[in-house]
């Protein structure tokens, strides 16, 4: 089995675990969310040699553990937010990784010598294409209409997100530089571990949860 079919094995396997569980909230959110805590930081310890850097990695981790809690359990709107942070995330991975192999254009950074040019710009463009799944998703759990989140400050709010989650990638790519590692760990099958899975979910849960906190949302 390839690195890519191992990728796409695990990921049809994690993505509805952890939505059933985000979507079923309570005690199973919580539950979630340690077992998520407990396993990145034996990881953070595990790989991590420079005390700065596990300190650093597990504030943002926790910071982004509250978010999800908070988002989740605040109102029916901190859901949706939370929702689409979750599909926005993952369309920008995926528009990333696909430009940056169609296009291969310039190295965006020493840091990580897989992000390219394109591949930002591919995961703006599918960010900007998640909008359009969050309005099916709402209107399928929700009733509300698509035409609400075709505005332009929710295209904008797709920029930040999908940039903020482009930093959480680069920002755990460049602890695993500094100490040279390939991968945090090995618990994912073609991703390596939770820090490599959730890196970009962390920075960009962080900014969805300050944009609902200003009231910027919905």
């Amino acid at each position: 089995m390839t690195n890519l079919n191992k990728r796409i094995f695990t990921s049809l396997i994690v993505f509805p675990v952890s939505m059933f569980f985000i979507i079923k909230g309570g005690n199973y959110i919580v539950s979630f969310l340690y077992a998520i805590l407990i396993l990145a930081n034996f990881e953070a310890f595990s790989a991590f040699k420079r005390k700065t850097s596990i300190i650093f990695l597990d504030s943002i981790l926790v910071a982004s553990l509250l978010s999800i809690l908070h988002l989740r359990n605040d109102t029916a709107s901190s859901l949706i937010l939370l929702l689409w942070v979750i599909i926005l995330t993952i369309s920008s991975d995926i528009g990333g990784y696909m430009f940056g192999k169609i296009f291969k254009w310039k190295r965006l950074t020493n840091i990580s010598p897989t992000k390219t040019l394109s591949g930002v710009i591919g995961s703006l463009i599918f960010s900007i294409f998640s909008i359009l799944l969050l309005g099916l998703i709402c209107k399928i759990l929700f009733q509300i209409d698509l035409s609400f989140f075709l505005k332009l400050k929710y295209f904008i709010f797709a920029i930040i997100l999908s940039l903020s989650a482009q930093l959480g990638d680069l920002m755990v790519s460049y602890f695993k530089r500094l100490d040279k590692i390939k991968d945090t760990g090995k618990i994912l099958p073609g991703h390596g571990g939770i820090f490599d899975r959730i890196d970009s979910l962390m920075l960009s849960t962080i900014v969805a949860n300050i944009l609902y906190y200003l009231k910027l949302f919905p």
